[in-house]
């Protein structure tokens, strides 16, 4: 999921640990069973081509951050009963790999990112700016 923001921020344990300030993405990361490096390259080429902010702007125009951080409950279904299920949830040990792909291939693009902290209790506050929130499925 990607927002368009005017900043945001994610804080662990008070600290913060990541922020952008300014015209930018917030995105949310959620991996499944199927996901490979592969769509994590093309999620990244994605995220930093599209053309969804001010004026039909990407960021790689304009040269905007992007917040990334996972997301296991993306995936979460809440169809039956009334407690989620994690079934299509990647575990920890395939999925960390994959968010941090993204990463580093937004990052080797020439993207500015900040991340979250894979696994930990995060607080995330931002701006969402329009409000204009997409889902991005690879």
């Amino acid at each position: 999921m990607v927002q368009r923001v005017d900043g945001a921020s994610v804080v662990v344990a008070g600290e913060t640990v990541g922020e952008i300030v300014g015209e930018g993405l917030c995105v949310l990361v959620g991996v499944t069973h199927d996901d490979t490096p592969q769509k994590a390259e093309l999620l990244a080429r994605k995220l930093w081509s599209v053309r969804i902010l001010e004026a039909e702007k990407s960021c790689s125009d304009v040269d905007a951050p992007l917040l990334v951080i996972s997301q296991f409950t993306l995936y979460g279904d809440a169809r039956k009963g009334r407690r989620p299920t994690w079934n299509a949830a990647a575990p920890g040990p395939v999925a960390e790999p994959l968010v941090d792909e993204v990463v580093a291939q937004l990052r080797a693009l020439g993207a500015t990112v900040e991340t979250g902290r894979f696994g930990a209790d995060m607080r995330v506050s931002l701006t969402n700016n329009g409000p204009f929130t997409i889902v991005i499925d690879i």
